[in-house]
């Protein structure tokens, strides 16, 4: 089949041809952007799940929805260690510009804001040289989330971009991705922050992505962040949805699968996007012509299992040292054992199994297990277990042996 017609797009982060799977979230979303725009209460979003199930993705299409009624938006990737007064601030200054408030004056007053509470972050008396600036022309405001305290500064910040975005009757969404490496103050004061808004009713909503123990990272920092964000788990598709990323992108180019290979496509990808975008264009490149069958499917599976092998896993493998892979190897041991049938490495495991079962002490394996954590190469949804954050990839450690 010809591969220049190849529909299918296994980039990180990057949009399907058909975003099957996720109308429901869409759906709920646009509800909740109405309901803000009008004052309702509405809580803001957190989605959650492992790498590979299209958070991103989702968390971009909800950006688009937002878009699209008029509102304000800014997006923003936290990165551990990074804080997020420069980031936000770039992120603001966007959202800002997209609201079209017509009133200069007010826009210069919240764009000054942004643009103190930036500065605050070079501290007290630093150089010109070392200010880093949003690319905001007007002077900034003082007084106004300059404090130095992050959850007054952050609170003073929203409150008046909830002011701009209500005179014009809509509304400015926040969009950060990889959330659960925020900073634990940065965290604490999102929460807080968000907490201000919700009493407030002001039209500022923060639509958060992360692993599966982002729930966790905020509940340690504020106690009613449980009833502060609505939780979304993101997972694999279902068998009805998988099928429909694969066929519509197809029909699309006037191809077609019979449903032995759609079968087979299932079994192979285990309904995880990035796994179906990988296989997808796999199989489309080496089929000889339409509709595509299982044999097809079993030819290009050893393509699509070495690309994945090397952009999808082997890349998260490499920045692991021995010592920290002979931990997650041993991780996918235990997996498999506790299991008993070979596919259970996206579940949790006792920190303790795994110190047991390479013969050492779980204090002596602490700093490993750490840096693993600190890499995103596994998570802790509770106290004493851990998971890979990548789904299969206990079963690509066994295969490599």
């Amino acid at each position: 089949m010809d591969p220049i017609r190849n529909p299918y797009a296994p980039g990180a982060g990057q949009r399907p041809p058909e975003l099957a799977g996720r109308d429901e979230q869409l759906a709920a979303f646009e509800v909740v952007l109405e309901r803000v725009a009008k004052g309702r209460p509405e809580r803001s979003l957190v989605l959650t799940g492992l790498r590979g199930v299209g958070k991103t993705v989702l968390l971009n299409a909800l950006r688009g929805t937002a878009v699209r009624k008029g509102w304000g938006t800014g997006k923003l990737e936290a990165r551990p260690g990074q804080g997020l007064r420069r980031p936000l601030s770039s992120a603001l200054h966007q959202a800002v510009r997209e609201l079209g408030h017509r009133d200069e004056d007010s826009v210069d007053h919240v764009l000054g804001v942004i643009k103190s509470f930036a500065h605050r972050d070079a501290g007290t008396g630093a150089k010109l040289k070392d200010q880093w600036s949003p690319g905001i022309d007007v002077p900034a405001v003082r007084g106004r989330a300059d404090s130095g305290d992050i959850e007054i500064d952050l609170v003073e910040l929203f409150t008046d971009l909830g002011g701009l975005a209500a005179d014009v009757g809509k509304g400015v969404g926040i969009f950060i991705d990889e959330m659960q490496d925020l900073g634990a103050d940065d965290v604490s004061a999102l929460c807080a922050a968000c907490h201000e808004l919700s009493q407030s009713g002001l039209p500022v909503i923060v639509v958060g992505a992360g692993l599966p123990h982002l729930p966790a990272v905020l509940s340690a920092s504020k106690s009613y962040s449980e009833r502060l964000f609505r939780y979304q788990r993101i997972d694999r598709l279902a068998r009805e949805a998988a099928d429909r990323a694969l066929e519509a992108p197809a029909a699309e180019e006037d191809a077609a699968y019979e449903p032995d290979a759609l079968a087979a496509m299932y079994d192979a990808t285990g309904g995880y996007p990035y796994f179906i975008q990988a296989y997808g264009k796999a199989v489309w490149d080496l089929a000889p012509h339409s509709p595509i069958t299982a044999a097809d499917v079993a030819v290009a599976a050893p393509e699509a299992e070495s690309e994945l092998a090397v952009g999808f896993f082997g890349s998260r493998y490499e920045r692991a040292t021995p010592g920290e892979r002979d931990y997650l190897m041993a991780m996918a041991d235990v997996a498999v054992a506790q299991a008993g049938d070979g596919e259970a490495e996206g579940d949790a495991v006792l920190s303790s199994d795994v110190a047991a079962a390479l013969g050492k002490k779980p204090q002596s394996l602490s700093p490993a297990r750490d840096s693993l954590l600190k890499k995103g190469l596994v998570y802790s949804g509770e106290r004493g277990r851990i998971a890979f954050t990548v789904p299969h990839f206990g079963r690509y450690l066994r295969e490599r042996g």
